[in-house]
């Protein structure tokens, strides 16, 4: 069997069998949907396989997180979403004798090797774009399969990964995530369409549906509750039952084709670019055994609740979800989105009120202790482009590191660096730029070139952002 991404078969098959002779396994992963469902991924994989494992998740994956891996009863350690980035650390263990690692992972690994190590950027294939950490843990899983077991139904989880890592455009995901989303769709999993490309179909009344959706800004509607019910209370389709908003789920396809029909038009007559407005309609993924109208049913919205499950310490209820519970931790998982939803809201509202410090190849801004560490990358990524914020420039977000119960992190500062794709394709790599100017002031850092992030001094801020504005400014030149 040669898998979803045949360039990886050959070392998917080397950490399957590692794996299927490991004593336990401690599984450990990375607090994002992406890591999240890696870990789903990878859980469901061993259990089917019959390989004992115990699971763990860490918001960084630093030395002393290594070496509490290293301290427990597990001959091997199997790190998702994760570990390349930190080989360098994990290989010392390694050479140790602590454990034997397994690393599925899509970020760009550290200068040190290790025999079982299953990336993409190791076969040419864009860690960042064309495969997340959850479609390697499917890769693996697939790798894994044995005495029956098939385990494309994870193509979904993998899926939910990827557009939750930033990995799907408007033309869907592509390259190696492609081969992924054809086994589900194959497996009776996952649907692929094209539809509205609006964060809210299941969930959101139209006017919330258009009022918060910003990809693509129209003048007088988005940001406009007022705004959006006017333009949708002059369209000649069933939009209300029983006195409330539907919800584009609750449309039939004719009513969807004539709101959809005048959105573009009320895009194209406000002015907005022609690229802008052909974002308006793109490629949508949905999740077939769930129930319509709930949040697990489209995939960015299943990725938009893990985030707010793990970023809030309770990686335990994100997992449960992904493992199918529909019950206690599926509301639980609820309740934190709505305050996830709400931190998210108010951190956009600093950062617009507040503005950023423009330098000339990057803008910044510290939020102190003002936005949550773990979901400031989240805040900088929905502040790029937005009023007051230029687009055509990284953002890099500060926010003070909260001490552990040991006191560690108390003199640290959490950086995240966003980027668009257009940067990219200039040549910006802010995995590299992270690393570099992190490395620099005693710090550590990593990532993907379109989003990274790293952990510095408290007190080295100036001397950082000078470093990451001189490395952006020789990359894009």
């Amino acid at each position: 069997m040669t898998g979803p991404v045949p360039e990886l078969a050959e070392r998917a098959a080397a950490c399957a069998d590692r794996l299927r002779t490991a004593d336990s396994v401690l599984l450990a992963s990375h607090i994002d949907a992406d890591g999240l469902t890696s870990a789903a991924v990878a859980a469901t994989a061993l259990e089917r396989a019959g390989v004992p494992f115990e699971t763990v998740f860490e918001k960084q994956l630093d030395e002393a997180a290594v070496r509490r891996m290293a301290a427990t009863d597990h001959d091997t350690v199997l790190f998702t979403d994760f570990g390349s980035g930190q080989l360098d650390v994990i290989a010392g263990f390694e050479g140790r004798g602590a454990f034997v690692p397994v690393i599925a992972d899509h970020h760009q690994p550290a200068d040190a090797t290790t025999t079982y190590h299953l990336n993409p950027l190791l076969v040419g294939i864009d860690g960042a774009s064309e495969l997340s950490g959850a479609g390697a843990a499917y890769v693996l899983a697939r790798a894994l399969e044995a005495d029956g077991v098939d385990n494309r139904d994870l193509a979904a989880l993998a899926v939910v990964g990827a557009v939750g890592d930033m990995q799907g455009g408007v033309d869907g995901l592509t390259g190696a995530n492609g081969g992924i989303v054809a086994e589900g769709v194959a497996a009776g999993v996952l649907g692929e369409g094209t539809d509205l490309a609006m964060y809210g179909r299941q969930t959101r009344p139209l006017p919330k549906l258009l009022q918060y959706a910003s990809d693509v800004r129209i003048p007088g509607i988005t940001g406009d509750e007022a705004g959006a019910v006017e333009f949708l209370a002059g369209l000649d389709a069933d939009l209300r039952g029983d006195g409330e908003w539907k919800r584009w789920v609750d449309l039939t396809d004719d009513d969807r084709r004539t709101v959809a029909s005048a959105l573009l038009k009320r895009a194209v007559a406000s002015g907005v670019p022609a690229d802008r407005v052909d974002d308006l309609i793109g490629t949508t993924y949905t999740l077939t055994a769930e129930s319509e109208g709930t949040e697990l049913r489209d995939v960015s919205e299943f990725s938009t609740l893990l985030n707010a499950t793990a970023r809030y310490e309770r990686a335990d209820v994100g997992l449960a979800v992904c493992l199918g519970d529909r019950g206690a931790a599926l509301e639980r998982a609820r309740t934190l989105l709505r305050n996830h939803r709400r931190n998210l809201s108010n951190g956009l509202e600093l950062v617009k009120s507040e503005g950023v410090t423009v330098e000339g190849n990057v803008q910044w801004f510290d939020a102190g202790g003002r936005i949550r560490e773990t979901i400031v990358g989240i805040v900088a990524g929905m502040a790029l482009g937005a009023d007051g914020i230029r687009r055509d420039l990284p953002i890099v977000a500060f926010a003070s590191v909260e001490p552990s119960a040991e006191g560690e992190g108390l003199e640290e500062r959490k950086v995240s660096a966003r980027g668009s794709h257009a940067l990219v394709r200039e040549g910006l790599d802010l995995s590299a730029v992270m690393r570099e100017a992190a490395r620099s002031v005693g710090g550590d850092g990593g990532g993907h070139d379109v989003a990274a992030g790293a952990t510095i001094p408290a007190d080295e801020r100036a001397a950082f952002v000078e470093a990451v504005d001189r490395l952006v400014g020789e990359q894009l030149g």
